[in-house]
């Protein structure tokens, strides 16, 4: 079908979003341990690239719109299979209501610590001292690892986790997970394609199947391997770390591919936390019921409105909507 693919709302993403090229080499000092930056900047029609690494090996891409001004947005972090444009339904939505909103798409990485020391320097090129995540299940679990890792010096102001999880056991892969460099890339595909909807589903739940497995034949062999084993190799989240992070959990109440133990494991782990069901919408519901995900977005983000961790342009926000949500906090501040 490849519906979404040629749709004019994809498009119009493609041909309208701002998007730049950064060159950003990493090289050590002579004299110190702190590494020095080189920057190339150009304007572009594709992704923005960012290279954070002295080999050039280390590539971000990324969405970056809304206004600039805002210093603590709201970033995407995709799945296995996904690329940074699997939310362009979020960003066109989002930013057309005032929000800064980034969508990445992540460099190989082999484990967990590697990947958020990374995200660290990206978000220090980007000069954003705290951010809100949205992580899609892979990007869900790295989301609350990066929380985890910055805890002593806190970068994530809030997450919202959608269809992931806390512990990588529970895909049963741990014991393959190093061999997943070795295998060649048709394997790698049928291991990711084995987790989406196989049953009859709604005409937009299969475009938004057909969508990503476009972007999963867009991902090269180490791409995919590499992520694959930061999805499987054996982690888990230590919940005490990032207790004080506002969170909201948002799945679905039909097949994904996770499963009720998963689910349950996150609602025990977040006692505290929102949580967004969607009836519908499976493993990909910011595709395929992209209004209900942006509508409980916004929910999660409006407890902010009127701090300086808002991700909005306050003047996109009414005074009446101020007064409600400084009373709301008001009244939570009481009962804590």
């Amino acid at each position: 079908m490849g519906e979404i693919k040629v749709s004019p709302d994809y498009n119009w993403f493609r041909s309208t979003v701002p998007l730049k090229k950064l060159f950003l080499h990493i090289q050590a000092s002579r004299n110190t341990c702190t590494p020095l930056y080189s920057l190339v900047e150009s304007v572009s029609n594709s992704t923005c690239t960012i290279i954070v690494d002295d080999d050039d090996s280390k590539i971000w891409s990324l969405y970056d719109a809304g206004p600039r001004n805002i210093r603590c947005p709201l970033i995407f972090l995709p799945p296995v299979s996904g690329t940074a444009d699997v939310f362009f339904r979020q960003i066109l939505a989002l930013t057309g209501w005032g929000y800064r909103v980034i969508a990445l798409q992540y460099p190989v990485y082999w484990d967990h610590l590697e990947f958020c020391d990374g995200f660290r320097k990206l978000l220090d090129h980007l000069q954003l001292d705290k951010v809100h995540l949205f992580g899609a299940s892979l990007g869900g679990f790295l989301a609350q690892k990066f929380a985890e890792y910055t805890h002593k010096s806190p970068r994530v102001h809030s997450l919202i986790l959608c269809n992931s999880f806390s512990d990588t056991s529970i895909f049963n892969q741990t014991w393959t997970a190093s061999s997943f460099w070795l295998m060649p890339s048709f394997m790698l595909k049928k291991i990711v394609l084995g987790n989406f909807s196989s049953g009859p589903v709604d005409p937009m739940m299969a475009d938004a199947i057909d969508f990503m497995v476009d972007r999963l034949e867009s991902l090269g062999q180490s791409e995919l391997a590499s992520r694959l084993t930061l999805n499987c190799q054996n982690s888990y989240v230590e919940p005490h770390k990032i207790r004080d992070i506002p969170v909201t959990i948002m799945d679905v109440f039909d097949q994904s591919a996770l499963s009720t133990e998963a689910k349950e494991e996150m609602y025990k782990l977040y006692p505290n936390a929102r949580r967004a069901h969607l009836k519908t919408g499976g493993n990909f519901p910011y595709l395929c019921r992209s209004a209900e995900v942006n509508l409980y977005v916004q929910i999660h983000l409006l407890q902010f409105h009127g701090t300086k961790y808002a991700a909005i342009d306050p003047s996109m926000v009414s005074a009446e909507e101020l007064e409600v949500q400084k009373g709301s906090l008001g009244i939570s501040q009481e009962e804590q």
